[in-house]
């Protein structure tokens, strides 16, 4: 708040910045007929007191440069998209273009919701042109608030739908699929986290179509190990689980009740359950990870019995949710798919790969590796020897994957 001498005027507005600036219109030049007399006291003091230019930086500017100057903040530059980041077009093909938009009617036809839509999943035109699509149950609203996710949130979500389990079933029929993708949002306001609706809707879709594949992309239970088995039972053909990220990220990216240990966990459970069921997990890259802890979540996964593994670049979605660290390139990517397989893995690994990109391929690709009497639990203790082999090395240096230099 500026304070004027008694009888002073205002100046100009378009001269107020450069009088601010200079300091006239309270510590200027002093003249007899304006200056306080000694009978003045405090008053006199307030006048002559210091004003908004001796807390600017020197070398003047405006507020805004002023206040960024003094707070030594800059806001980094804005990460760009590479050019190889690039969606799948259905239109240009008529038959993809004709089972898209069949698909996107039944959605539309059937209110169901699927993550396609509310995830914002950059695969939507390539798998409902494909005649797939990853549905999301109970809703399209999560009780949690993870930063890299596109899916509302709420505390209080709306109540299930419980005629959803048929629904699904008689849109899924109309598809003429015979793999379907079923995810969830986190219900942590239900007693049981709505884990007997999902196993209601599993046993929808086998009753209608008992050759009809079904994986479930699900949540963590809070840990609770009672759930998973109860869920293993339901007659699913692949629990998936995502880990998302890297231990040390794990508070930064997810929810806060979330967590790395949990996980695994979970995703053990599963295995130990019922040992034939195929376990999935599926891992962001572009948050700030390091190679070496990429390596180490695929060796734990690896450790918990985990079958399939997703790479895939994290995009952010709003400019509410955190932000890109740096977008890896596809020669890393298939890097990255070579370190996984030669551990065991079956996996997808590219830019646009989400969890349930090509989830029916990798799964008969698992069945068949089972056929085949491979081995679906190399040890670990076999990884250095089985990344050398691969042509594969981390160079800790810049974080990333790199060709091995040794030739083979």
């Amino acid at each position: 708040m500026l304070l004027l001498r008694s009888g002073a005027r205002l100046p100009p507005r378009r001269a107020a910045p450069q009088l601010l600036a200079n300091r006239c219109l309270v510590s200027g030049a002093t003249d007899a007929s304006t200056a306080a007399s000694p009978g003045e006291g405090p008053r006199a003091a307030l006048l002559d007191g210091p004003t908004l230019a001796d807390f600017m930086p020197a070398g003047g500017g405006g507020c805004g440069a002023g206040v960024a100057a003094v707070a030594g903040v800059s806001r980094p530059p804005a990460v760009r998209k590479p050019p190889w980041l690039k969606m799948f077009n259905p239109n240009t093909n008529p038959e993809t273009a004709e089972r898209y938009k069949f698909v996107r009617s039944t959605i539309k036809k059937t209110g169901l919701a699927t993550v396609c839509e509310e995830a914002r999943c950059p695969n939507a035109g390539e798998c409902w042109s494909s005649g797939t699509a990853t549905v999301m149950i109970m809703g399209d609203t999560c009780t949690r608030g993870c930063r890299f996710c596109a899916v509302s949130t709420s505390r209080t979500p709306p109540a299930l739908n419980p005629e959803e389990p048929k629904n699904i079933a008689e849109a899924v029929e109309q598809w003429d699929v015979d793999y379907i993708v079923l995810t969830m949002v986190d219900r942590d306001d239900l007693a049981d986290q709505g884990c007997a609706h999902v196993a209601e809707t599993v046993h929808n879709l086998k009753q209608r179509n008992p050759n009809l594949r079904v994986e479930t992309l699900v949540g963590d239970w809070q840990g609770r190990l009672d759930l998973v088995e109860q869920l293993v039972d339901c007659g699913m053909d692949v629990y998936a689980h995502n880990i998302e990220t890297v231990e040390r990220l794990q508070r930064t990216v997810r929810d806060r009740r979330a967590g790395y240990q949990q996980s695994l966990s979970v995703l053990r459970h599963a295995k130990t359950s019922k040992p034939g069921i195929v376990t999935k997990s599926s891992i962001m890259v572009g948050l700030g990870e390091t190679a070496e802890e990429l390596h180490q979540v695929l060796r734990d996964l690896r450790d918990h019995g985990v079958d399939i593994v997703t790479f895939g670049q994290y995009l952010q979605p709003t400019k509410s949710h955190m932000k890109v660290d740096r977008y890896m390139e596809p020669s890393e990517f298939d890097e990255w798919k070579r370190v996984a397989e030669s551990l065991g893995f079956h996996c997808a690994s590219g830019p646009l790969v989400r969890s349930s990109y090509r989830a029916g391929d990798l799964f008969k690709s698992r069945l068949a590796s089972r056929a085949a009497g491979e081995s679906s639990a190399r040890p670990i203790e076999a990884k250095a020897d089985a990344w050398a082999s691969s042509g594969v090395a981390v160079d800790m240096s810049s974080g990333t994957v790199a060709q091995s230099q040794v030739a083979h």
